[in-house]
């Protein structure tokens, strides 16, 4: 096997929606368990529950969503256990751009999803690879990199 051209590992942990969500709720499990430990001392659920989302939320930081490689002509992002490898050649593909992920702060983890005629890769971040087959699919990949994977790219395309 050959040298990696570009290599990124992006985490699910790391995603700005999940975070949120699992803090507040956590956050709402430690105020419950306050009030109820000043009011009617029977609180000691809530302050369980509330520790058990943020060890939850430290183990998703080193839990891979998925991993682009480009090597050989090809890119390859391989997600979680149960996802599909997905190999893109860069021979078929016409062209690569680096562009906004989305007009929103906040966006969800994704990993082939199939939506208004692209095919999105996400984890985190603002900017995204945007590549166009000989087909017409657009693959649309999120990177915390997204610069040095589409000057990959480019320079496997010339």
């Amino acid at each position: 096997m050959s040298e990696f051209d570009f290599i990124e590992r992006q985490y699910l942990g790391l995603n700005k929606m999940a975070l949120t969500r699992r803090l507040a709720l956590a956050l709402f499990c430690f105020m419950a368990y306050y009030w109820r430990e000043n009011h009617d001392k029977s609180g000691e659920l809530y302050f369980v529950i509330g520790s058990a989302i943020i060890i939850f939320s430290v183990l998703l930081f080193f839990m891979l969503h998925f991993e682009t490689r480009v090597f050989n002509g090809s890119i390859i992002l391989d997600g979680l256990w149960t996802s599909r490898r997905i190999k893109i050649d860069t021979g078929s593909i016409l062209s690569a751009k680096k562009v906004n992920y989305s007009k929103y702060i906040i966006n969800r983890a994704v990993y082939n999803l199939h939506f208004k005629g692209t095919i999105r890769f996400y984890t985190r971040g603002n900017d995204a690879v945007e590549l166009t087959d000989k087909d017409g699919l657009i693959y649309l990949i999120g990177s915390q990199k997204a610069d040095e994977l589409s000057r990959v790219i480019n320079n496997k395309l010339k």
